[in-house]
């Protein structure tokens, strides 16, 4: 798989006007460093934010910019920053990095960190002063080597030239970063899931309220924001509101640009910086170059393994929460997935399945028997061994995992892929009852969970 942010010869070039993110990637894909990151411009922004702007107005302006978390959910950034407590006299606090990135066919965070580490760090020490957190941690995904290698040396350039440690731009703030590798489990991209990892505790999600604002890290407060969002504060505090707002294409409800790719038998499977509300067919055929040769498109996920199927005919959709929202499903991560013809679906959706199922933590019983049944079901269709009934009560299981039927999120994103290739799809479900004559009422077939 190709990390890069070039779109085909004849698009655009990228800039600091355009591209905020992309524009100081190298050629050879090799990482920018301090020196060359400083020439870029780097470090710009925080000077900025050090000696002309108030704590306060960094949140604001964050706020006013319509920065939402890039890792999935889409929670207003300015807003999640609000929470943070006022009160002085609370002055530990934490902000963690979400860089647990294990969504299946999800790479854009590592790009930016194996290629772009200063980038991520300057997004979080600008945050932090707004934040006023002392010390934060990158919660990092542990198979990610080479991430953690060059953040860890970013880390030490940063110390050394006086951007993290002791009272930083000569502004008495104190700032201490770490590099955290996790044990590689995906509930740990769920915010108070991965808090506890990090304390050292089984990577259980919490019951909220508390929030973490109030009570994250070690009782303190704490505020939780992805890689990819963090590298987009240093561009919205040193170029403004209304240039951010400008970035993304008309129609669209969300600021900015994303980064977006596609997986799957394309001709160019890639990544690339795009403006928020550019089509689905765009990113599809003038970016990843359509189906290679001999492939026909049979559906897609727009962003991760935890968004629902698609069709060629929603291509058209913008890609941004709301244009995908309106064709049914999530816009997730923003890294699409393309599914060819030769793809049995119930063989498909019997592999993610398992995937969530293994990844469940356990905690309520919904998620813990419930996908662990899916898989029951869908290995009996996929081998032709299923029995009337069977289907619906895939459907059931869809319902009872659905949004607030389960103590976090897992669970509802691991059944939306199922669902909407069951409503898409249901004769290839079908192919795999035995006995199709059988009357069995749905959610009657006893099942026995991990027989």
């Amino acid at each position: 798989m190709t990390l890069t942010s070039f779109g085909p010869a004849n698009r655009i070039a990228r800039s600091a006007e355009t591209h905020p993110l992309t524009w100081r990637l190298r050629d050879d894909a090799e990482p920018v460093w301090l020196d060359e990151y400083q020439a870029k411009n780097g470090y710009a922004a925080a000077r900025k934010a050090f000696a002309d702007m108030a704590t306060d107005d960094i949140v604001q302006t964050v706020k006013d910019a319509g920065l939402k978390g890039r890792g999935g959910a889409g929670f207003p950034t300015g807003v999640k920053w609000g929470l943070m407590p006022k009160d002085e006299s609370m002055n530990i606090r934490y902000l963690l990095c979400n860089a647990d990135e294990m969504e299946p066919n999800t790479w854009k965070d590592r790009m930016l960190m194996e290629q772009l580490p200063h980038l991520l760090i300057e997004g979080m020490l600008i945050s932090a002063r707004a934040l006023k957190t002392y010390r934060g941690y990158i919660f990092l995904r542990g198979e990610y080597v080479t991430a953690a290698k060059h953040l860890n040396r970013a880390v030490e350039e940063a110390k050394a030239a006086g951007l993290l440690g002791k009272n930083i731009l000569g502004s008495g703030f104190d700032f201490e970063l770490f590099v955290h590798t996790g044990a590689g489990r995906y509930i740990c991209g769920e915010e108070t899931a991965l808090i506890n990892s990090l304390e050292g505790r089984r990577a259980n999600p919490r019951s909220k309220p508390p929030f973490p604002a109030a009570v994250g890290v070690w009782g303190k407060p704490t505020c939780v924001n992805n890689v990819e969002t963090l590298c987009n504060v240093p561009a919205i505090i040193g170029n403004g509101i209304d240039w951010y707002k400008s970035l993304a294409r008309e129609g669209s409800e969300d600021h900015g640009t994303k980064l977006m790719g596609f997986s799957g038998k394309v001709k160019n499977p890639g990544l690339w910086e795009l403006p928020f509300g550019i089509t689905a067919r765009e990113l599809f055929e003038d970016y990843a170059g359509g189906m290679r040769d001999g492939f026909k498109l049979k559906c897609w996920q727009p962003g991760g393994a935890g968004t629902g199927f698609l069709l060629p005919e929603h291509l058209d959709a913008q890609m941004y929460a709301g244009g995908i929202g309106k064709v049914g499903t999530r816009m997730g991560t923003g890294l699409a997935m393309a599914v060819d013809d030769s793809v049995n679906m119930v063989s498909l959706l019997r592999n993610m399945e398992e995937f969530f199922a293994r990844e469940s933590c356990g905690f309520c019983t919904p998620c813990r028997d419930g996908l662990p049944w899916s898989v029951k079901l869908l290995r009996a269709l996929e081998n032709g061994e299923g029995q009337a009934g069977d289907i619906e009560t895939l459907l059931g299981l869809v319902g009872f995992l659905g949004p607030g039927k389960t103590f976090c999120a897992h669970a509802p994103g691991a059944v939306e892929p199922l669902g909407s290739a069951i409503k898409y799809f249901r004769p290839e479900f079908e192919a795999g009852i035995a006995h199709k004559s059988a009357a069995v009422p749905p959610l009657a077939r006893p099942i026995v969970v991990g027989a």
